[in-house]
């Protein structure tokens, strides 16, 4: 945090247009190109935490300013985000992603966890959740991808990402429906997402919820196998609910199990229910997931043994994601790694800030409370 923050801040904030940009060069260029909103509601989250963590920078400021350009620049008349902005914050891309609505939500929890007058940050956010509930709902649960026409598949991800915003603003004392709208996410995951008999998290799902056929309905993300058991033990913890922690044990051990390379000790991206590799590339955010899925498991081990194997696992990740910052330039970072544990060369994205920052929260909370 010490490099990675005042980087990001002199040369990841866009000082001039507002808002951020979406990478960095390996020695800090910077080069001007239109803005993901998702990446500009990361950059809020991150630093909010960073002050929330004890950063002692201009995280207030960075905060403010970004969630007044986010509010100004990203949010459409009727609530929802738009899904591109250009490099100077005139509008590129105005489709709906459900994506980019849960990080938008997300966002918004963690700016109205810091900024002085929360109204209208909580404001901003229960209109979106309005407008998802009234347009984009699922006959059956969670949300349609889009609206007037539908398209399929549905999708699992932009759901884990919902449900992480909906326990964000449960956390930070928004109304009951968050913890409603969490519940039902949940819900859904434990009885569409995962696979009845062996446990894997899919992916992709037809209207009713079942999965897609072909390669599609096959496919199984290690990084988000991670994912979903740090936010389904955090949920079960809460809720009472042992058939949620099991689920989020089983789907750690899946991943530890089949979605690790083994030479390089890194989370790979994709696999096939067959367990033969889909995507061998180990991206850095699924080292991070990796390392939250597991320390969340081993806050409520049941036993010295089973604590200390995912303890293990988070060292491990922990090590192999250090990898990633070996970079000319303290504080950017690297984004794939190949099978051969070379790195593709490219700029640093900015996407990525927000999985390193909670990663190192989570681990931080663990520490100082065991």
């Amino acid at each position: 945090m010490t490099e990675a923050l005042p980087i990001w801040w002199a040369f990841g904030v866009d000082h001039v247009n507002g808002g951020f940009h979406e990478v960095l060069g390996l020695r800090c260029e910077i080069t001007p190109a239109p803005r993901r909103v998702r990446v500009t509601a990361r950059q809020i989250f991150t630093f909010a935490l960073a002050g929330r963590l004890g950063w002692t920078g201009p995280w207030e400021r960075t905060v403010e300013e970004g969630l007044d350009y986010f509010l100004e620049k990203c949010v459409l008349p009727n609530g929802a985000v738009r899904m591109v902005t250009n490099a100077d914050g005139s509008p590129k891309d105005d489709s709906f992603s459900l994506y980019d609505q849960a990080f938008a939500l997300f966002a918004m929890a963690a700016a109205a966890s810091v900024v002085k007058d929360r109204s209208a940050v909580e404001a901003a956010a229960v209109k979106l959740r309005t407008l998802l509930m009234t347009e984009y709902k699922n006959s059956i649960a969670g949300f349609e991808e889009a609206a007037n026409p539908r398209t399929l598949p549905l999708k699992a991800n932009p759901h884990m990402h919902m449900f992480e915003a909906c326990l964000a603003w449960e956390e930070v004392g928004g109304d009951a429906t968050w913890s409603k709208l969490a519940d039902e996410i949940a819900e859904l995951c434990l009885s569409k997402f995962l696979d009845p008999k062996e446990g894997w998290l899919k992916e992709f799902f037809n209207a009713d919820w079942s999965v897609v056929g072909g390669v599609e309905g096959r496919i199984c993300e290690p990084g988000h196998q991670f994912e979903w058991a740090w936010l389904l033990t955090r949920w079960g913890t809460s809720r009472k609910r042992p058939d949620a922690v099991a689920a989020a044990s089983r789907l750690c051990e899946l991943g530890e199990k089949h979605g690790i390379n083994v030479s390089q000790q890194v989370a790979i991206m994709g696999i096939l229910d067959d367990l033969s590799i889909h995507d061998g590339t180990a991206r850095m955010w699924s080292q991070t997931e990796r390392m939250k899925g597991n320390v969340a498991l081993a806050a409520i081990a049941s036993s010295e043994a089973e604590r200390d194997d995912h303890l293990g696992k988070v060292v491990t990740a922990a090590r192999a994601l250090q990898r990633y910052f070996e970079v000319d330039t303290p504080g950017l970072w690297r984004d794939r790694m190949n099978p051969d544990g070379s790195f593709v060369i490219e700029p640093a994205p900015a996407s990525t800030f927000y999985h390193i920052i909670c990663a190192i929260d989570e681990v931080g909370k663990y520490v100082s409370t065991h």
